[in-house]
């Protein structure tokens, strides 16, 4: 017999081993974290170690400090829990970098308060800033350069505290610190922390240059920015922050042009390019930190310039791609409001088609019992077979509108012969009597000018207009000779043609009255609401207009025009 004993593993070890194991989604969030983690810390170490300049007294006190932005970029997109990165940063700079000597205990107390400012300015961006923090909005841009100068006050003001209890600097040289770390700090989260989030940490919502012609563009900005830091390196006395103010014309130029990402590219090029100038011609503390304050002037400027041209951009394609759905959609309808107009006819056709049909049938049994006689009478077959021409002719001609009716109606503008499109609309409508009959009466007089239309969309609002006519004085069953009259008239002034569509039925409530032309407006159980607003938007696109000219009972009247044929449309 075999010990299976063994091979069963006890349940309550098990269990432990399963609550001991962190989940995988857990471990695996932790291990893509820590990769972020030390990739930063890494380029952290790196910024510092081209920025520690300008130190005071031993102490790291600069007004470049781009490894700050970097990081507080890799918190915003990541979490605030990347604070721990900027703190194991913070010591890992003192200890392998700047050895400053200030004692572990003010390095620690350095850190612990670097991160958490910059930890809590990063929970706050996230959670203010626009869903998603998009940079391209003025918004998060704000929220980002708020929320950062707060926190770098804080740190500016309380790492000059920790220094001066350690004894580093005195009293006297706390302005002098607090100068430097607070624009240093904001200069590396105004340039670093857009570009970081942009570029790096969300590459897909940038607009890389995707045409020659943008590639020349931004070679030129970049010569131009090349030439006003020469001018600034060969400038003496003292002279050289009259021509900083050259470089804002190829930076606001290239947020103007490329928005956001061009501003952001351009004030990165721009901060560089001045730090290794300034770098090699050993400016001194001072004049460093001036031409950071306007170099602060110029990224704050560029920013919101570049932030305001990519909202605007934004909303005019956001408008465009709402403009491209609604006539999508008034296409869409425009579809089924002339299918629920066919529906309405569907009885009326098949009733005119079936007539065609009975004659076709009986004409075609009576030519067979001619032919099959001893003596056939032929003339007779052949009156016979062509009056059957003549009802399939008939037939097909019904159908054929039907069809035209059916189909989008996108073959254009044309001259259209309104008499012959009221026949058309009308021979569409031709069918069984309704529920009472109605007269419909047409007065269109002769050599009536042509008007420009669509023939289709034409008919589509006759057919509206006259169906809701006749169902007016037929739906209620109390109008006695219910008579729809339709008629048209040149006017003088402007130079239209005018169509009236008007029935003795009981007329129009005011309320109803008032909003007839809105969607989903209708008094029909079974109505869409939609024919009428599609109609006086057809119209509308003719270039002229509908409108209610009487709603009172048994003069219910709509007009609308058309304009006419211009020579030009005449004579292509």
């Amino acid at each position: 017999m075999i010990n299976t004993g063994a091979l069963v593993p006890d349940p309550r070890a098990t269990r432990a081993a399963v609550a001991d194991a962190p989940p995988p989604r857990t471990a695996r969030w932790l291990s893509v974290e820590l990769c972020w983690s030390v990739l930063f810390i890494a380029a952290y170490l790196g910024l510092e170690w081209l920025s520690s300049i300008h130190e005071h007294k031993g102490v790291p006190i600069t007004p470049w400090n781009p490894g700050l932005g970097v990081l507080l970029a890799l918190m915003i997109a990541r979490g605030p829990l990347h604070a721990l990165t900027l703190f194991c940063g913070v010591i890992l700079s003192d200890v392998l970098l700047t050895q400053s000597g200030i004692g572990r205990v003010t390095v620690v107390a350095i850190a612990l308060l670097a991160a958490c400012s910059y930890g809590a300015a990063a929970a706050v961006i996230r959670h203010y800033a626009r869903p998603g923090f998009d940079l391209g909005h003025l918004r998060s841009m704000a929220v980002l350069l708020l929320a950062g100068a707060v926190a770098a006050f804080c740190v500016a003001t309380g790492s000059s505290a920790l220094l001066m209890a350690a004894g580093r600097i005195d009293l006297t040289d706390v302005t002098v610190a607090i100068g430097p770390l607070l624009v240093g700090d904001m200069i590396g989260i105004a340039v670093m922390t857009p570009a970081m989030l942009r570029f790096v940490l969300h590459p897909a919502e940038a607009r890389w240059p995707d045409r020659l012609s943008s590639l020349v563009e931004i070679l030129t900005i970049l010569i131009l920015i090349g030439a006003g830091l020469w001018l600034i390196a060969g400038s003496s006395g003292g002279k050289g922050t009259i021509w900083f103010y050259l470089l804002f014309l190829p930076v606001v130029v290239s947020a103007v042009r490329h928005g956001f990402d061009g501003a952001c590219l351009s004030l990165a090029a721009t901060q560089l390019g001045l730090v290794a100038l300034l770098h090699m011609q050993a400016y001194d503390a001072a004049t460093f930190t001036e031409f950071q304050l306007l170099m602060l002037v110029l990224t704050i400027t560029a920013l919101t310039v570049g932030v305001v041209v990519s909202e605007r951009e934004e909303a005019l394609h956001t408008a465009l791609q709402l403009e491209a759905r609604l006539q999508q959609r008034a296409e869409d309808a425009a579809r089924a409001a002339r299918l629920n107009l066919v529906s309405g006819m569907a009885s009326a056709v098949a009733h005119e088609i079936n007539q065609p049909m009975t004659a076709v049938r009986a004409l075609a049994r009576s030519a067979q019992q001619l032919m099959r006689q001893p003596e056939p009478d032929l003339p007779r077959t052949d009156r016979n077979i062509s009056m059957m021409i003549e009802q399939i002719d008939h037939m097909a001609a019904v159908i054929k509108r039907v069809r035209e009716f059916l189909k989008r109606g996108d073959q254009g503008y044309e001259p259209t012969d309104l008499r012959a499109a009221l026949n058309d609309s009308l021979a569409l409508l031709r069918a069984a009597p309704p529920r009472s009959p109605v007269s419909v009466q047409v007065s269109v007089p002769a050599g009536l000018p042509a008007v420009m239309a669509d023939r289709v969309q034409l008919q589509q609002v006759i057919l509206n207009l006259v169906r809701n006519a006749i169902d007016a004085v037929t739906e209620t069953g109390q109008t006695t000779n219910p008579i729809v009259k339709i008629t048209a008239r040149k006017l003088a002034e402007p130079a239209m043609i005018e169509v009236s569509v008007m029935d003795n039925g009981p007329g129009i409530g005011g309320e109803l009255a008032e909003r007839i032309f809105q969607p989903l407006t209708t008094s029909k159980l079974e109505g869409l609401g939609l024919g009428l607003s599609i109609s006086a938007s057809i119209i509308q696109a003719h270039g002229g207009r509908m409108w209610l000219e009487n709603c009172q009972p048994g003069q219910t009247e709509f007009r609308f025009t058309l304009p006419l044929v211009t020579p030009e449309a005449s004579n292509p």
